[in-house]
């Protein structure tokens, strides 16, 4: 065991993003912060990043798939070798992919290993590391989504996952109470990363995927979506946002339990309090997307 001083943080999903800047901001911050990435590289590439922040020296890397219980399992006795009885500060579950497509297209098996890194892949690293929190009355920090409350088409897969992980944390909040650990939320809106570059290419993936007449049912409609989705991300905050939220909720006294981050995030949260019909039109207009009854057939009309 380390003689280190410093309150000690996991961040999974560190390699880009908001993983990266969370990890650099609260190691900049006095943290020692145990970054979780999938490659040895990442690592290094997260550690470089580090230097101009003078953070490099307080980032250790841990290789931690989130869905192996294997890499779980060593980063957990990883960190508890280090920290002892200290215990750990914080623990960030931000590690996460993103699916989207149509619900009646999209791949049974794309929706599983979403669900297993999204949500059973956090539940799992929290599992493993709450003893370590207790001892430290530390904190957890979810990073969800506003897709959960404001869902537009197409977004259905990556907003299930969300709003799965919202679920737990507000049991986690309650079940955890006991000890003083704070389960925190952060609901992040448009945020621009490298995520935003690969969505062209993840669209033509799942248009691939799929039939002819999938192609021809939905191709059109998917296409304007995601040509909105990607011009309001490419335009939006910088993950440092969302990193000075991870911050926050980790050192100030007594942190909300939902903290709404980046552009647009605030509207989007106010308009979805709005009556069904009106907010599907909203969101409709939004995305370009074709009216209701717009493609039935001539001998379908009512």
């Amino acid at each position: 065991m380390s003689t280190c001083t410093h309150p000690h943080a996991l961040v999974t999903g560190a390699s880009s993003g908001i993983g990266r800047a969370a990890a650099i901001r609260l190691a900049a911050g006095g943290h020692h912060v145990y970054a979780g990435v999938r490659r040895p590289a990442d690592g290094i590439a997260l550690q470089q990043a580090a230097l101009s922040a003078a953070a490099s020296r307080e980032i250790t890397p841990l290789l931690l798939d989130v869905t192996s219980l294997a890499q779980i399992t060593a980063a957990a006795h990883a960190v508890t070798e280090h920290v002892g009885t200290a215990g750990l500060s914080g623990l960030v579950n931000n590690a996460g992919i993103g699916v989207f497509g149509p619900l009646e297209l999209i791949g049974i098996d794309d929706f599983r290993r979403l669900l297993e890194v999204n949500v059973t892949g956090q539940l799992a690293v929290t599992q493993a590391f709450v003893p370590l929190l207790r001892r430290a009355q530390g904190r957890i920090v979810m990073i969800g989504s506003i897709g959960s409350r404001f869902t537009p088409p197409f977004v259905g897969p990556l907003a299930a996952s969300k709003s799965a992980l919202a679920t737990l944390c507000e049991a986690l909040r309650q079940e955890l109470a006991p000890w003083n650990i704070r389960v925190v939320l952060i609901e992040p809106a448009s945020i621009r990363s490298e995520a935003v570059d690969k969505l062209g290419d993840d669209a033509q993936h799942v248009m691939n995927q799929t039939t002819p007449t999938g192609r021809d049912l939905y191709q059109d409609a998917f296409r304007q979506l995601v040509a909105a989705f990607g011009a309001q991300h490419e335009h939006g905050s910088p993950p440092e946002v969302v990193a000075r939220a991870v911050a926050r909720a980790l050192t100030t006294p007594r942190p909300l339990t939902r903290y709404l981050v980046g552009k647009h995030s605030r509207q989007m949260a106010i308009l979805a309090a709005l009556p069904a019909p009106v907010l599907d039109g909203l969101r409709r207009k939004r995305t370009h997307q074709p009216a209701p009854r717009s493609r039935l057939t001539a001998g379908q009309a009512p």
